[in-house]
């Protein structure tokens, strides 16, 4: 059988790109490999015109490539931009910009990542989506694109064929759902494990929002959160988790929301959701067993918790993840 091409990748550096933003892609992505070890992506970085571009840092970035390469690309990355200048005060794009962006093959996936959604929003491709963006840009960015679905409090959003993502490490978060939504659940933990990264995190942006910050003395909901971890499968109830915490239920439940931006019950269906869509990826074990496993109980609490989260039932996400991870 003939060997897959890898999936190409262009990454586009624009003036003050954020150096931690740039690598981002070419680190998660291009560590994606099959069994084999043959890459799965080809991750291959250009600026407008193959000029050198400024970053925010105190040096250039010198590409090998324009954006000629946006052209043949299947993804097509964006980084953080410098957050100045006419984009951000004005939604205005430049006109070499948009042109690079208009000039990209029909189907082909873009990502952007913490305040690059400014550029895909200015140019018009999240009107009427969803999308996101780094919480301290939300209120401004909100003003300049009212036609946008912004959801201020998650890491990350897939709008299936245009993606966008918070603040910097969520761009790292939204790289190995890629990895993931490709290629099933194993490689991106594969890629996870290389770069010691954790394959998802808990909870949204609301518990990065500046806030004052808890006497280090303290009691942590840590220790509860790493018991519940075990017992998914079992009742959880809010009164056993604060017991163990050494708690009670009302200090548990503020402190909680502290420290992970959910309130305990939504993070346990986070948690449970979690352990649904890596059973589903990678066993055959018919959903009644996947939702007894979860601790939701019954297939049709299953089915009603996923579609809430992911707008799937189990059979489509199934389809959708198995047979990404068998094309790997």
């Amino acid at each position: 059988m003939a060997a897959v091409a890898a999936h190409r990748v262009a990454v586009l550096a624009l003036d003050g790109v954020f150096p931690f933003e740039l690598g981002i892609a070419s680190r998660i992505l291009g560590s994606a490999q099959r069994d084999d070890g043959t890459p799965l992506y080809r991750v291959q970085t250009c600026t407008v015109d193959g000029a050198p571009v400024r970053t925010d840092a105190d040096f250039a970035v010198v590409p090998d490539h324009d954006a000629r390469i946006i052209r043949r690309a299947d993804t097509l990355v964006i980084p953080s931009p410098a957050g100045r200048g006419p984009l951000f005060e004005a939604g205005i794009l430049d006109d070499d910009v948009a042109d690079a962006l208009a000039g990209r093959r029909r189907g082909t996936r873009v990502v952007s990542i913490c305040i690059a959604t400014y550029v895909l929003a200015a140019a018009g491709l999240l009107d009427g989506r969803r999308a996101t963006t780094h919480w301290q840009r939300a209120d401004a960015f909100q003003r300049l694109f009212p036609r946008v679905q912004l959801d201020p409090d998650v890491l990350f959003v897939d709008d299936g064929d245009v993606l966008t993502s918070a603040g910097v490490a969520a761009g790292i978060d939204l790289c190995l759902h890629v990895v993931r939504r490709d290629h099933g659940s194993d490689v991106a933990h594969r890629v996870a494990r290389q770069c010691i990264v954790p394959p998802w995190r808990d909870g949204g942006q609301s518990q990065y929002v500046q806030r004052s910050v808890p006497a280090a003395d303290r009691q942590s909901t840590a220790a509860a959160r790493a018991w519940a971890l075990e017992r998914l499968e079992r009742p959880l109830t809010l009164a056993a988790l604060a017991d163990r915490a050494h708690m009670s239920v009302r200090t548990f439940t503020r402190r909680f929301r502290e420290e992970v931006g959910l309130s305990p019950q939504q993070w346990i269906v986070q948690q449970r959701i979690d352990a649904v869509r890596h059973l589903l990826e990678s066993t055959d074990l018919p959903v009644e067993h996947v939702a007894d496993r979860a601790g939701f109980g019954s297939a049709a609490s299953l089915r009603q918790h996923l579609h809430a989260a992911l707008g799937v039932s189990p059979s489509a996400y199934r389809r959708t993840f198995r047979s990404g991870a068998a094309a790997s």
